[in-house]
């Protein structure tokens, strides 16, 4: 996973979580508490509610998102600029400035004046924004979109997001952001909860990731909460990302947020890294749980097994665990013999003790197991049998297709296991 400086911050798998706070100069904004035009109030909103609380990075916004307005041109931006910069000239505390803006000329102008990097919400739909920053040595984040400047993250497709990531390729300072909420009409909430169920998928690029979902929709309905009502199921989603693999959390609840990913950073896996020095073979740890993310990374170092479209490399990257329970003789001996010198020879089937599962019961006071009141316990019927199936995706195929027709009963389970192993 590449690292980026963003003005002298860290942002990526070596440094904690980063907080980007929001400001906006746009009066159209709908959420209020963020939205200033006089650059002496937006300074100390900054130094207090932002920098203060935590903000690693302040992103100055010049107009809004909203799918319903009429979009800006470079030149109106750049006629809102100047508030920015007064504000940013103005405010005493330290933190990377970030410039949202769509346009090149946007970029150049606030990265001659003062800011530190860009987002662009856009993602490059302008060609001329990754020389910009790449002049101006500036890390930029770059927010999936369709190659149009006034359609800004309206791809519903999680597929068709991640390609539109690679939209005019990547500066070295590259950071992605998939693109979550309503900038399209046709975007649903479960399209958005999908891109959030699949967001390791995004490290497939092997650059850091923004994700900016503060008090979205598509969170708010799953608790039926109103915007104010929000900040709750925004935390609880900001841990997930953060354990899922995102860098850069952009929020207007920075302290909160700021305490939520840190909770998320303390308790997401602990991946293998080593190496790295010019005599040394370095190693890392892949954040990979489902064989699409293998692909993405196969897609990334251009492996002969991404390139020829075999994916047996992707297949025997991830290891499932099932439990299955009310196993009957025919159906133990069909796993057993699946798994043990049979074609599946990448899963294992292991049998458990009927009666572990099933201790003592006692009568009230006397002590003695029902039935028999010596306290023993019954021998537990064939049917209550459990076990564990364990392998690869291929291997967990096999062993379905080695125990096809043995029972109607196993036949159900296992094809219900097909839709979760990928």
């Amino acid at each position: 996973m590449r690292n980026v400086d963003a003005a002298g911050l860290g942002i990526g798998d070596d440094h904690p979580p980063r907080i980007m706070g929001v400001l906006n100069v746009s009066e159209e904004s709908p959420y209020d508490p963020s939205v200033y035009d006089d650059p002496g109030e937006a300074a100390a909103y900054v130094d207090e509610e932002l920098i203060g609380e935590g903000a690693d990075i302040v992103d100055v916004g010049l107009e809004s998102a909203n799918k319903d307005l009429d979009v800006l041109s470079a030149e109106q931006e750049l006629d809102r600029l100047d508030t920015a910069i007064e504000t940013l000239e103005s405010t005493s505390g330290d933190a990377v400035w970030s410039i949202e803006t769509r346009y090149h000329e946007v970029a150049d102008e606030a990265l001659s004046r003062g800011f530190d990097m860009v987002n662009d919400i856009c993602g490059f739909a302008d060609p001329e924004m990754p020389r910009v920053c790449r002049e101006h040595d500036a890390a930029v984040s770059k927010m999936a979109s369709p190659p149009d400047l006034e359609r800004p993250g309206a791809i519903e497709d999680v597929d068709e997001i991640y390609e539109a990531l690679s939209m005019n390729g990547f500066t070295d300072k590259t950071i992605l952001d998939p693109a979550f909420g309503g900038w399209s009409a046709a975007k649903t909430h479960a399209d958005d909860r999908e891109t959030f169920r699949r967001l390791r998928e995004f490290r497939g690029y092997g650059r850091p990731l923004l994700v900016s979902i503060n008090r979205k929709s598509f969170l708010k309905t799953v608790a039926g909460r109103s915007t104010e009502e929000a900040l709750p199921v925004s935390l609880a989603a900001t841990s997930m990302a953060v354990e899922r693999g995102a860098h850069v959390v952009r929020t207007h609840d920075v302290g909160e947020t700021r305490d939520a990913a840190l909770v998320g950073a303390e308790f997401a896996r602990d991946r293998h890294r080593s190496g790295g020095d010019s005599d040394a073979v370095a190693v890392e740890e892949l954040n990979v749980t489902t064989v699409r993310e293998a692909e993405r990374h196969l897609d990334r170092i251009g492996a002969s097994e991404a390139t020829r479209g075999n994916r047996d490399a992707a297949g025997n990257a991830v290891v499932r665990t099932y439990e299955l329970t009310g196993l009957g003789d025919a159906a133990v001996g069909a796993l057993r013999a699946a798994t043990v010198g049979g074609d599946a020879s990448g899963a294992a089937f292991a049998l458990g003790d009927p009666n572990r599962a099933r201790p003592a019961t006692t009568d009230g006071g006397t002590g003695d197991a029902t039935p028999g009141g010596d306290g023993s316990v019954p021998d537990a019927p064939a049917a209550d049998r459990r076990g564990l199936l364990i392998g690869t995706p291929a291997a967990i195929e096999s062993v379905r297709e080695a125990v096809s027709g043995v029972s109607e009963a196993l036949d159900a389970a296992l094809a219900g296991i097909d839709p979760h192993v990928s």
